[in-house]
């Protein structure tokens, strides 16, 4: 049986982190401790943000692994971490939404796209950060599980 994309074990509300290392470490060690990803793919996380930042703006960043990290995922899945007070993610970006993903084969992709969707609407954006339940996120994200 898959796992789910998404579960409450993947939630980490209210958290603070002092800067993108450690909120990008963060937030892969959820994928690694739930089971989706080896932990050498949190190393592929931070050489991908190495690359390019993963700061899509509205205070949200989708830190992911580079391209040849794909055999240390076992199973699709994403993380999210709300950081209320927000973490400078350089450049006066600053990030109160963390997802990371890990997708098995292309799933990624679909991943991704559906995510986007979802943070697209400004109003989930803030209903997210201000969200006091993981059950609460569920539901936002529920498209993508």
């Amino acid at each position: 049986m898959a796992k789910e994309i998404l579960s409450k074990d993947n939630i980490e509300l209210d958290t603070k982190l002092a800067n993108k290392e450690e909120a990008i470490r963060f937030t892969g060690k959820i994928l690694v401790d739930n089971g989706y990803v080896e932990p050498a793919y949190v190393e592929k996380m931070l050489e991908r943000e190495e690359l390019t930042s993963t700061f899509m703006g509205n205070n949200v960043a989708i830190p992911h692994g580079t391209e040849d990290a794909k055999e240390l995922v076992k199973e699709t899945g994403i993380s999210v971490v709300i950081v209320p007070d927000g973490v400078d993610f350089g450049d006066g970006n600053t990030v109160k939404i963390l997802i990371g993903i890990a997708g098995k084969g292309d799933d990624h992709l679909e991943v991704l796209s559906k995510i986007a969707i979802v943070l697209s609407e400004e109003e989930n954006i803030q209903t997210i950060v201000n969200a006091t339940t993981k059950e609460e996120i569920i539901r936002i994200f529920d498209e993508v599980n």
